[in-house]
């Protein structure tokens, strides 16, 4: 088969060390966008993203020849890396949660996940 053709949309989530709320609300749209480019540069599609000041929700496209452990491996790897350098005590806490999403659910997912501030109030 010389082509292959891949729908991996997954939602994941990833806490902060201990849960501790490492990530200020004036960063946390920098955070996401950092993110963001991290996915583009790793050939993956963040179709959203959002938390609160302890965790982070992404809902992603994968490509098929990434695996979602190597995925979320390198969006934490990255974006801990840039907290750290902009001067924050940062790290993020060991493993993740990951559900697969099914083309019809997109749309209510990027909703919830975007809607985390006012979900955890």
């Amino acid at each position: 088969m010389s082509h292959s053709y891949s729908s991996n949309v997954v939602h994941c989530v990833f806490s902060t060390r201990n849960r501790i709320d490492l990530i200020p609300e004036q960063k946390q749209e920098l955070l996401y966008a950092y993110l963001y480019g991290i996915a583009k540069n790793l050939r993956m599609e963040m179709l959203a993203a959002g938390g609160t000041r302890n965790h982070v929700h992404i809902l992603v496209a994968l490509p098929a020849a990434k695996s979602l452990s190597d995925s979320v491996r390198d969006l934490k790897a990255n974006s801990s890396r840039w907290m750290k350098e902009n001067g924050d005590d940062f790290g993020w806490q060991e493993g993740f949660g990951a559900f697969s999403v099914s083309a019809s659910q997109i749309p209510v997912v990027k909703t919830y996940i975007r809607n985390q501030l006012e979900h955890h109030r």
